[in-house]
């Protein structure tokens, strides 16, 4: 049989990405309540021409209290499709599958943007109540968010539903659900930020109930014929918080909840976690998931050089690569990828005169 490579085809439900190249949801903080501009056009369209098989627009509130800060993207109204619809339709025309990231910032919401320092913004400075799982806050320096109540919780649920109509209006042909790095869903996981005594908090079962209810909810919006990715942080780097164990169980469940691919990160639930960052320190999560679950897994966390990544594909390892940093870099990744490694470069004819 033919090796599976970094530039094999993968197909998932009716979707054919052209390689294994995924580009990471990064936050641009570039809106105003939450508008894609000509920023996102641009930031978005270049790496669809640059090769990727897959371009991620980045975590997408889906209520305006979902945005870790005042400048993030939204799908929370109607009328921020539009600027949306621009986008996946140019991404798409490039050959790449547009895909968008649906997230909820819970505790870690009303901040400031990194380049200002990321402090909490105060309600008095235009700031808001951030809300969790529990009335436990993210850092001691910050006041504790507020607990929602069940029937906010299902206010949420809806949140993310009517955003996934949203995005399949504006033509995304990938939705995935940010369940990673400390944000609404990922709190509602880990037992140190959920100390419920609910139906939503305590046992496993219980902890991973609203992640599985909201990728229920949107796979019953959510067109049969398209992927839906689920990102999680695989461990707290913690004690007794979320961690790799508990990772592949919530995985075994997901397919049944209507999932297609796990996207596995760790970290960003405390600001304490000790993380041993090094070249590809993640992978082991995605292979363990794929092994001991049998979803396909997408790995990410420091993989710049081809062939380390196409060797990760060829390992059973992971089924896609989804590159953050390496992409901000360098746009033009996929096409210096392939022609390093020996393959075809399918470049944009007005670019043929590079290659």
């Amino acid at each position: 049989m033919e090796t599976v490579h970094l530039f094999s085809p993968l197909q998932i439900r009716s979707v054919v990405f052209r390689n294994r190249i995924g580009v990471s949801p990064m936050c641009q903080y570039s809106c105003e309540d939450g508008f894609a501009t000509d920023w996102h056009l641009v930031h978005l369209g270049s790496r669809a021409v640059g090769g990727a098989a897959l371009v991620m627009a980045e975590a997408t509130a889906v209520e305006a209290r979902g945005r870790i800060s005042p400048a993030d993207l939204g799908l929370w109204k109607d009328e921020q499709i539009p600027a949306l619809a621009r986008i996946a339709a140019f991404v798409r025309k490039q050959g790449a599958a547009p895909g968008i990231q649906l997230a909820h910032a819970g505790r870690k919401g009303s901040t400031e943007v990194p380049w200002r320092g990321g402090k909490r913004i105060a309600l008095a400075d235009g700031g808001w109540e951030p809300v969790a799982p529990s009335a436990i806050p993210f850092s001691p320096e910050e006041p504790a968010p507020r607990e929602l109540s069940r029937a906010e919780i299902g206010e949420v649920i809806e949140a993310f539903v009517q955003s996934a109509k949203r995005a399949l209006s504006a033509g995304f042909e990938v939705v995935e659900i940010h369940s990673a790095h400390g944000y609404l869903l990922h709190e509602f996981l880990s037992p140190l930020s959920n100390q419920r005594v609910d139906e939503y908090g305590g046992a496993f079962e219980n902890r991973t109930r609203l992640v599985c209810e909201v990728v229920r909810a949107v796979r019953g919006v959510w067109p049969a014929e398209l992927p839906l990715f689920v990102r999680i942080s695989a461990t707290d780097w913690l004690e007794g918080g979320w961690d790799a164990e508990q990772s592949v169980a919530l995985a075994r469940l997901l397919p049944e909840a209507g999932a297609d691919l796990v996207d596995c990160s760790s970290g960003g639930l405390a600001p304490n976690a000790k993380i041993p960052v090094s070249p590809g320190y993640q992978v082991r999560f995605a292979e363990r998931i794929r092994r001991e679950s049998g979803i396909l897994s997408a790995a990410v966390g420091l993989i710049t050089e081809p062939t380390h990544a196409s060797a990760i594909i060829a390992n059973g390892q992971a089924d896609m690569i989804l590159l953050a940093r390496q992409m901000l870099r360098d746009p033009y990744w996929p096409h210096h990828a392939a022609k390093s490694l020996g393959y075809p470069v399918a470049a944009p004819v007005q670019y043929g005169r590079a290659l």
